[in-house]
């Protein structure tokens, strides 16, 4: 077979249409903004042409952490808070994979909130997409970190007391940040493409998106979906380039250099109107696998030794059948 013919059959094999990363139905509720998320990551994994059996999805507890299910690749649904770590170990035993993980505000903020902030200094390379409703939507309508002032739920009846955690402020004062970016559901073509240029980031990137919650808080966004001049649009050559339909409609842009991290602090501190873009990105700072040297002494040889070498610690042997113990 000639070159052309192998390069045409590999071609052909390693060409996925967006049906191969569609798994189960979602069970989301109509109207909720985890399905924006999710038709934005199956296009950039077929955009991409990510293998689905070298991609992989990780998540905790929450609406959101449903992901994985909803994925035809290989995925984790982990325990609440704990989608990081389990991502940090797949990345260090496979650094070759694509690692994804899908979380929301309490899933990260609340009880993973330790291990969110140990991930940023470790800035291991993969993707992590932050479903930010402001609610405890699977448990029925608790207050979670991010909820604002005043919000009634089934926790806080009389209106919550204390101000919301920023998670964009938070992920920007902690050593190591290397890519920091906020969208919205409702602009899907922002959306895509921020969580694009997060996937072709080298490092831990943070992609906070502020999702509707049609079922606890259908009101929560409203008056930013029907008044375009409350959305600050983030434009630069090095960050998001909304197309002229997007810029007719969103037209309070503003420049914004995601190199400057001082002025990335400014704007993610705003709330109203909510900036939307790459607040900040620095490709110079060294992944947490690469200093480590992941995945290169894990051959399937040295695994089976180590496995051995553990399971014999426990081994009755025979008298006089004993292995010899090195040095």
């Amino acid at each position: 077979m000639t070159a052309m013919n192998n390069c045409l059959v590999r071609l052909y094999d390693e060409h996925h249409a967006l049906e191969d990363y569609q798994g189960g139905v979602p069970r989301w509720c109509n109207g909720c903004g985890d399905n924006a998320i999710l038709a934005s990551v199956q296009r950039l994994c077929r955009d991409e042409g990510l293998a689905p059996e070298r991609t992989v999805f990780v998540s905790g507890i929450g609406c959101s952490s449903r992901f994985p299910h909803y994925m035809k690749t290989y995925g984790f649904h982990g325990i609440h808070g704990r989608a990081l770590p389990i991502a940090q170990g797949i990345k260090m035993s496979r650094p070759e994979l694509h690692v994804f993980v899908n979380t929301g505000d309490g899933d990260c903020c609340s009880i993973g909130a330790a291990h969110w902030i140990h991930a940023i200094r470790y800035n291991m390379n993969m993707t992590l997409l932050l479903h930010d409703n402001h609610i405890y939507g699977l448990t029925k309508k608790q207050v979670s970190p991010t909820s604002p002032v005043g919000t009634r739920s089934n926790t806080t009846p009389r209106g919550a007391f204390l101000a919301a955690l920023n998670p964009l402020t938070v992920t920007l004062g902690v050593q190591n940040a290397s890519f920091v970016a906020q969208a919205v559901d409702w602009i899907p073509e922002v959306l895509y493409q921020i969580v694009s240029a997060a996937f072709h980031h080298r490092g831990f990137s943070f992609v906070r998106v502020l999702q509707r919650c049609p079922e606890f808080l259908p009101q929560m966004f409203e008056p930013w979906l029907h008044d375009p001049q409350r959305t600050l649009l983030l434009t630069h050559e090095d960050g998001i380039r909304p197309s002229p339909a997007i810029a007719g409609i969103y037209r309070n842009q503003q420049r914004h250099d995601p190199a400057d991290i001082d002025r990335a602090r400014e704007i993610a501190s705003s709330e109203d109107p909510i900036p939307v873009g790459i607040l900040y990105r620095n490709p110079a700072i060294p992944c947490y696998e690469d200093l480590r040297q992941a995945g290169q002494l894990r051959t399937p040889e040295m695994i089976r030794a180590g496995l051995e070498a553990e399971l014999d610690k426990f081994t009755v042997w025979p008298a006089g059948a004993e292995p010899a113990v090195a040095g």
